[in-house]
């Protein structure tokens, strides 16, 4: 997830090599078995990244990185939606916990997109890991990660990388 150094959570403030986080984000892909999103963030993905392939101006990072989140299986959790457009996408409008605990029991690696599916999840202790994009900007408004987060997560930094443009990967168990 993109996130402020002041912990602000918004894709428009990524300033980063946009082809180089999108190689990132492509091999971190390739680990993950099922993608799940929240309304908002699915809406968003949706929209940027279906039509990719028509865009003229799309490089090759874009367009790799298009085909694999296409391809990839998606579970939508909403409440208010009564469809999933979007190919591979399967929509849960009930109980994103027990669907979530299921699916960590076959083994499945999940991928998380969204602020309030990320919390609740986080709250209820089915998050091993965090992967955080610092973004070298101080955003100083919008929605943050962890505001609402109760309980104490002790976490342990497995990696770090810096990217060209300044941004810096944190990755952390819990």
């Amino acid at each position: 997830m993109s996130i402020s150094i002041d912990g602000c959570v918004d894709h428009t403030i990524a300033i980063a090599d946009v082809d180089e986080l999108l190689e990132f984000t492509s091999m971190e892909f390739e680990k993950t078995d099922i993608l799940l999103f929240g309304r908002k963030c699915y809406q968003l993905m949706e929209t940027d990244w279906t039509n990719v392939r028509n865009d003229p101006n799309a490089t090759k990072s874009f367009i790799d990185f298009a085909e694999k989140i296409i391809a990839k299986p998606k579970i939508l959790f909403s409440r208010t939606l009564t469809k999933a457009n979007w190919n591979n996408t399967i929509l849960i409008s009930n109980d994103a916990i027990s669907e979530v605990i299921k699916l960590k029991r076959q083994g499945k690696n999940l991928a998380i997109g969204g602020i309030d599916i990320s919390r609740e999840l986080m709250q209820n202790g089915l998050i091993d890991d965090i992967l955080l994009l610092v973004q070298p900007v101080i955003w100083g408004k919008g929605r943050r990660l962890f505001n609402g987060i109760e309980n104490r997560m002790d976490m342990k930094l497995v990696e770090t990388m810096k990217f060209k443009s300044g941004v810096v990967l944190l990755h952390y168990a819990i």
